[in-house]
């Protein structure tokens, strides 16, 4: 059985796609970090469109403002896990949001190659 069923946290972080962590795109810098501290997955979502705390509308379908469409950074892991890396993403981001949200796994595991 997975280390991960059971009850755990869902971790979002909402960012810009633009937004950068040293020379590094944020979302890359972050899912690099999470596999470093031996997180179980992340998954980077593109969104069509949205607003943030400034109320700047980024949509895909006007060109001018199609460069920093939302970006949300999803992880699942232990709370204890996720504490721990809290201060080293607080850090890397300079705006955007973090929720955390208690969950329950009721399956994880990977595709065996046949």
């Amino acid at each position: 059985m997975s280390k991960l069923v059971g009850r755990n946290v869902l971790m979002r972080i909402f960012i810009g796609e633009g937004d950068r962590f040293g020379h590094r795109l944020l979302h890359e810098a972050l899912v690099e970090l999470f596999k470093k501290e031996g997180f179980a997955g992340a998954t980077v979502l593109r969104g069509m469109s949205g607003f943030g705390a400034h109320s700047v509308y980024h949509t895909d379908t006007l060109l001018r403002l199609s460069r920093d469409l939302p970006v949300i950074v999803e992880v699942v892991d232990t709370k204890e896990r996720i504490d721990r890396v809290m201060p080293k993403i607080d850090e890397m981001m300079c705006g955007g949001m973090i929720t955390l949200e208690k969950i329950t796994v009721v399956r994880y595991s990977h595709k065996h190659e046949t």
